[in-house]
């Protein structure tokens, strides 16, 4: 059965434009067990997700992509010049795991933060807006996804 996620980049590093350009991307540098285990465990190969523009100063969703590759070890944490090198991983256990991500379409505008918590009735117990939640892949239910798509 098809899920539905929301991924969260800050659109300096990279943007759904630059998704746009690659068309596809390795979702590297998770370093969040429970968002790990969404990505190593949950997601499958045509997940849908909401790319989400997080850090920046208006943040909101600005487009859709799908999961597009089983999950497999983040070669970052093996890199010692990468911000995301861990010592402790080891290519035999490797500790963080990532998917692939794939464009699909950006939004005609952002659907932006604000937005969404004025939209908390209909949206019920969405992720995004619990307070102190911060983690980068969340899981969203399909009613959720259907009615951000209502919104754009």
């Amino acid at each position: 059965m098809k899920q539905y996620w929301l991924m969260k980049s800050e659109p300096d590093e990279f943007s759904i434009d630059a998704l746009c350009k690659v068309g596809r991307e390795p979702w590297s540098g998770v370093r969040n067990y429970q968002a790990r285990n969404y990505m190593m465990k949950d997601m499958k190969v045509g997940d849908g997700i909401l790319f989400y523009h997080s850090n920046c100063a208006v943040p909101g969703v600005a487009g859709l992509a799908e999961v597009s590759s089983q999950a497999y070890p983040d070669p970052t944490q093996f890199l010692r010049q990468s911000d995301y090198f861990d010592a402790a991983s080891q290519p035999g256990q490797p500790r963080w795991w990532l998917v692939d991500v794939g464009f699909k379409r950006k939004f005609k505008r952002l659907v932006a933060l604000d937005e969404l918590r004025r939209q908390a009735d209909a949206l019920g117990d969405f992720a995004l807006l619990r307070r102190g939640n911060r983690l980068s892949v969340m899981p969203v239910a399909a009613a959720q996804y259907k009615h951000i798509l209502t919104l754009e």
